[in-house]
């Protein structure tokens, strides 16, 4: 399968998958730690009140979600790209997949979260 014309970088081997932990932990001590779906991570990117976002590469049509790596290089918000719609909301707690998401709050994982943005920043160039 070729890259989706919206990624703008390439992500780090075990990258994504440390970034879905910092996720799944933050999602499961606070549900309201995240916001769900690309009409939320919009609105979380717009306010500034994102601190990561999450991209599924398997979005159909790319479309949907083309215009967030773009808004959050923007407003200097880390992003990183996750294999599949499925596997973000798992991460997530859902039961269904979504395509993007914003992690508004941390809660006692703020170390993590600092360190998985500074690695993305890093790559980013910002």
């Amino acid at each position: 399968m070729s890259k989706p014309f919206y990624v703008r970088y390439e992500v780090p081997d075990g990258l994504d998958q440390e970034a879905l932990d910092l996720l799944r932990m933050a999602a499961s001590a606070n549900p309201r730690a995240a916001r769900k779906g690309t009409n939320e991570t919009t609105k979380a990117i717009e306010r500034g009140t994102a601190k990561l976002v999450y991209i599924a590469l398997d979005v159909d049509p790319p479309e949907v979600v083309a215009h967030l790596p773009l808004l959050a290089e923007e407003k200097k918000i880390p992003y990183v790209y996750v294999k599949s719609r499925k596997e973000l909301g798992e991460a997530l707690g859902l039961k269904v997949a979504a395509a993007s998401c914003a992690l508004t709050d941390a809660g006692d994982q703020v170390t993590r979260l600092d360190r998985i943005a500074d690695r993305i920043k890093e790559i980013l160039g910002y």
